[in-house]
């Protein structure tokens, strides 16, 4: 699988151990920055990983700031984008049962290294449920898109 992966400054040291883990376990990984912890805006690395999963370039994205809470925003601006901010296992599993989320955000400040890993292998190793509720839901949120 192919994963898209950003962060700003916040979330650069986070971001690159992430991105690490990912690749240990064959994942095929496009970071679209930020390169360093000089400061950076967060919509700048957000809008272009949300694009890349909206139009289909990339199944997933990881998105990683200070708090999560930017990055989220903007990602789901996108259409198509379902963008979860994640500080625990159980809404990273039901994030993707329930909501199919395709972009999984993390606040580095708010989140410790080895519960962020924990929280994207979670978020990585989990499918759609593909239920019937959770199909209708979804087809109301695309209909909220358009």
């Amino acid at each position: 699988m192919r994963i898209a992966i950003g962060s700003d400054h916040a979330g650069f040291k986070l971001k690159e151990a992430l991105k690490r883990d990912l690749m240990d376990k064959g994942y095929e990984v496009i970071d679209f920055g930020t390169d360093s912890e000089q400061p950076s805006d967060y919509p700048d690395v957000a809008h272009p990983v949300a694009l890349a999963v909206g139009e289909g370039k990339v199944p997933r994205g990881v998105l990683i700031c200070g708090n999560g809470v930017g990055m989220s925003i903007v990602a789901n601006k996108v259409p198509g984008v379902r963008a979860a901010l994640c500080g625990d296992t159980y809404t990273a599993r039901t994030s993707r049962e329930h909501n199919d989320a395709n972009v999984l955000c993390l606040g580095a400040r708010a989140t410790g290294t080895e519960l962020a890993r924990d929280i994207m292998s979670v978020w990585i190793s989990t499918d759609f449920s593909g239920a019937e509720r959770h199909r209708r839901r979804l087809h109301k949120v695309q209909q909220v898109e358009e």
